[in-house]
């Protein structure tokens, strides 16, 4: 399977055994502004200061705004799908997560991109459970922001 054209399309159980073990990526530079960070506040009610209070968190050791974990978690979808798409087959779903850190903060004004790593892929009854490390990092920083152990169910086409 071709793993240097981006997005991935695997289509077979086989398919995704060979993906096991690797990194896919990175994605595209996405950037963070203080625009997302306040739409994402408005839309989880989390309206603490160091994310949208640009004065007191200037202020702050942290120096300014910063986005929410959840924010950077919220961007998996969006940002694994650059890497790895599952188009070829009938359905995939978002399982959930076994693990979820976030390791360093996220300016607002940052870029970050991820990188993801297949895991497993298991038959399960209905279909294929897929995990994925999923790696969130910030331009100019050696730490990650975001480690995530991500699990999706999905179908082969008949």
């Amino acid at each position: 399977m071709d793993t240097t054209t981006l997005p991935v399309r695997p289509t077979t159980a086989a398919d995704l055994a060979e993906l096991v073990g690797k990194e896919l990526g990175p994605t595209e530079w996405y950037e963070v502004t203080q625009e997302r960070v306040n739409v994402f506040a408005d839309a989880t009610d989390d309206h603490q200061w160091i994310h949208i209070d640009v004065e007191k968190a200037a202020a702050s050791p942290l120096g300014g705004t910063i986005a929410h974990g959840l924010f950077s978690l919220s961007l998996g979808p969006h940002l694994s799908g650059q890497v790895l798409a599952f188009d070829g087959f009938t359905h995939g779903l978002n399982y959930g997560y076994n693990k979820v850190r976030f390791p360093a903060p996220v300016p607002v004004g940052s870029r970050i991109r991820m990188r993801v790593t297949v895991v497993a892929a298991e038959e399960v009854a209905g279909g294929i459970q897929v995990t994925t490390s999923q790696v969130i990092e910030r331009e100019g920083s050696d730490k990650p922001v975001m480690v995530a152990e991500s699990l999706a169910r999905v179908v082969a086409a008949s």
